[in-house]
């Protein structure tokens, strides 16, 4: 058994001493899949690097203890932890681009895990590392044993992330959002092959994740987080058909998909409260939609609701007089664009090479064609969906529009953008055009500067590409990106690696719609979003689309998003586009082999709560 018992986590941060996990007890054992979920910011890959002892320097534990099989962590010196780490509890990491390092091969990496906690070395060691990249999905394993990072994709990147984690076969894992970065296809065989281990090895996992549908497939109990604090814990079956807690009734109406499409998504109003607060009485009151008179002044404790079902919440222990509440709005269908006339992106066989390092002493270029010959016609005010599995082009092709590979490929064919193909522009023109085609990243670390602050960030885009704007201009502006994006207005003077994986993507969102762009390019925009926060991303694409006809060029593998709000859809794979047409027709009738694969892996949410 893993115990955490009591555990409370601090940071100290310069608003204050933040309290990121307040009296935290579950428990996990051997075999078992227990799911920690919860919006960006509530404290879930706090309480996985307190469990391994992996804390920021400004983060301390101020009491409780993590044990396993009876012996407490928190009191082992480093040297013993480190035994631990990896041999008996093993983590897979949220990003797999600052996770990995850069200078060392991926299959070293593999090696050194091995090394470190089995009695494998040298051939023998490379040889399990190579059956663990096949295990995890990796093609060729055997040559991309010997890659760096930086030559795999995101996805190919957080496999790799799986393989070390898994290579020592140890007794519990905590994976912190192991499929985030994944197609469904590779998701659906990474979820398995997490089964089979725990079938052959009674292997226990604790799932950190924002994805409900692999929760529902995959987890045995479910603990839902908010500011620090578990409100709700249940059997995974319960949690999805009654559940308690308002907070958890609003997660699950605020899921994407085809039945909600044309219609606003239940985004929860507000963010997660700053923790370093002194919260008086319940702390998703300011939010909540059954909230009382009394939730503001009264602290809910974890009361039984039912068997193995604990509940946060005044509703059941202290019910009372209800606060009065704004009427609901009417739904405003949503305006669509008809697609007839000349379309605002026009892509005609556009593809692209790289060059690949010849081998020692070899003859002639060698090259990999990473999009070939694709075409495909956007209009102003719809979505086209791109979906295929990770290394089908899909980021390629975006990035290409958006001229980000001038340097590193040779690009051929047109992208013809209100009548001018985009790879012939140069100087002005092009500077001109880029205030029109903005993109928004996968990786939004990787992406932001970590030396600049948020506003900085934000600030860029407008003095380069809107100079008629004054500084009170930019200033107003600023503010009402972050509003937009659902952040709180102090983020403005914060760095991105304050943030979590969900908030510095939301900021990348927040720096492409700065300069008001008609084309954006959302490279899984969503990918890190918790449900909550995408559906008022959703919402907020959804609303701009409708006011001022933006174009999305929509790349993603989460098909309940695309089924949302895509308008058209494009499946690729290869580099090739292997069947288009408009969204209703591909999802509900799909003609290519491939295609229907790629439907069969995505995981279902049968929701039956009210």
């Amino acid at each position: 058994m893993l115990e955490i018992a009591d555990l409370q986590v601090e940071l100290d941060a310069d608003a204050g001493l933040v309290r990121a996990i307040d009296h935290m007890r579950l428990t996990l054992t051997r075999g078992e899949t227990f799911a920690l979920v919860g919006e960006s910011g509530c404290g879930k890959s706090m309480t996985a690097l307190a469990l391994m002892r992996l804390l920021p320097e400004n983060g301390r534990v101020a009491g409780g203890a993590v044990k396993l099989d009876g012996r407490d962590l928190l009191a082992l010196p480093e040297s013993r932890m480190r035994e631990v780490r990896g041999g008996r509890v093993s983590m897979i990491f949220q990003e797999p681009s600052t996770s990995l390092n850069p200078v060392m091969r991926v299959g070293d990496q593999i090696v050194e895990a091995i090394q470190a906690h089995t009695a494998l070395r040298g051939a023998a060691a490379r040889a399990k590392a190579v059956d663990w990249l096949k295990r995890v999905g990796i093609p060729e394993p055997e040559r991309r044993i010997d890659d760096y990072p930086f030559r795999l994709s995101g996805g190919q990147k957080q496999r790799v992330m799986i393989a070390i984690a898994l290579a020592a076969e140890p007794d519990f894992l905590v994976a912190d959002e192991p499929t985030t970065a994944l197609d469904v296809t590779i998701q659906a065989q990474i979820l398995d092959l997490i089964r089979d281990l725990q079938r052959e090895r009674q292997l226990g996992v604790l799932l950190i994740t924002h994805d409900l549908a692999v929760v529902s497939g995959m987890a045995h109990r479910v603990a839902l987080m908010y500011a620090g604090q578990i409100i709700e814990v249940a059997p995974a079956a319960e949690f999805f058909s009654t559940p308690k807690h308002p907070y958890a009734r609003l997660l699950l109406q605020a899921l994407p998909d085809a039945g909600r499409r044309g219609e606003p998504l239940a985004a929860i109003a507000g963010t997660v409260p700053p923790l370093w607060l002194d919260f008086a009485g319940c702390r998703f009151a300011p939010r909540c939609d059954k909230a009382m008179l009394h939730c503001a002044g009264t602290p809910p404790l974890l009361t039984e609701e039912g068997p193995q079902h604990q509940v946060r919440c005044l509703l059941y222990s202290q019910p009372g007089e209800a606060l009065p509440r704004a009427t609901a709005q009417p739904k405003v269908e949503r305006a669509q664009a008809s697609g007839q006339g000349a379309p605002l992106l026009d892509v005609r066989d556009l593809r692209v090479r790289f060059q690949l390092k010849a081998p020692l002493f070899s003859h002639g270029l060698r090259h990999f064609d990473a999009v070939d010959g694709v075409s495909y016609q956007l209009h102003a005010g719809r979505t086209l969906a791109l979906v295929g599995e990770s290394g089908c082009g899909k980021t390629t092709s975006g990035k290409a529009i958006v001229q980000l590979l001038r340097r590193q490929a040779q690009i051929s064919g047109q992208a013809l953008f209100d009548g001018q193909d985009l790879f012939q522009l140069h100087g002005p023109a092009l500077v001109e055009a880029r205030r029109s085609v903005q993109i928004i990243f996968q990786d939004p670390f990787a992406s932001l500067n970590p030396r600049m602050r948020v506003a900085d960030v934000l600030e860029e885009g407008l003095i380069a590409l809107r100079p008629e704007l004054d500084a009170g201009q930019r200033r107003e502006r600023l503010l009402n990106l972050v509003d937009q994006v659902g952040l709180r207005r102090d983020a403005l003077q914060r760095w991105p690696h304050e943030f979590s994986g969900g908030q510095r993507q939301r900021i990348a969102i927040a720096r492409a719609l700065a300069v008001q762009p008609k084309l954006i390019v959302c490279d899984e925009p969503t990918s890190a979003l918790d449900v909550s926060v995408q559906a008022q991303i959703l919402n907020l694409l959804r609303e701009l689309q409708r006011e001022q006809g933006l174009a999305y060029l929509f790349i993603t593998h989460n098909i309940g998003v695309v089924a949302y709000i895509a308008d058209d859809i494009a499946v690729m794979q290869r580099g090739r586009i292997v069947e288009q047409g408009a969204c209703a027709d591909v999802l509900g009738q799909p003609r290519e082999a491939y295609t229907r694969t790629l439907l069969a892996a995505v995981p279902r949410l049968n929701i039956s709560a009210s």
